[in-house]
């Protein structure tokens, strides 16, 4: 079960990667956002949640098997946190997943309140797990501003054919 958890917890083994585990374990966020895009968001939601509480057990479990608290090979966190990002707006267009990876990551690494709080004072996989996602929730309000101000429809000019 241990490597179950590791495996589940660095995201298929992107949290091994030797420079920004963070940024890879979101960069493993976007194919998957994209390949459920056609979920309606009430599914995308249900499966999100469940991939949280997913991540959080098996945080837990490999910081237990590790020896460690918040190992930086865990990276479901980020998993979940770009998914919830990503919630309310067109995810099978690639200007809100890019934007949407750039938010989360600097919400991320930032840690606004109450981010930072929940990083410090949830105990075990919850802390490992929620931040993020509520660096998601944040995230998900700056990408529906973004998209009812028009900003992702014009970037998708841009970007997408």
């Amino acid at each position: 079960m241990n490597a179950l958890a590791k495996i589940v917890a660095t995201a298929l083994g992107a949290g091994y990667a030797p420079r920004a585990p963070g940024t890879c374990g979101t960069a493993v966020a976007v194919p998957l956002a994209w390949a459920l895009a056609s979920l309606p968001m009430w599914q995308f939601g249900l499966f999100t949640a469940a991939l949280t509480l997913l991540g959080v057990a098996c945080a837990a479990r490999a910081d237990r098997a590790w020896g460690t608290e918040d190992n930086q090979r865990i990276v479901i966190d980020e998993v979940a946190g770009y998914l919830v990002t990503v919630l309310p707006v067109d995810r099978s267009r690639w200007a809100p997943l890019a934007v949407g990876f750039v938010i989360f990551r600097a919400l991320d690494i930032v840690k606004p309140p109450p981010i930072r709080w929940l990083d410090e004072h949830l105990p075990g996989g919850w802390g490992v797990v929620m931040d993020d996602v509520a660096a998601g929730v944040m995230g998900a309000g700056a990408m529906l501003l973004l998209d009812r101000a028009g900003a992702l429809a014009y970037l998708g000019g841009l970007w997408d054919p």
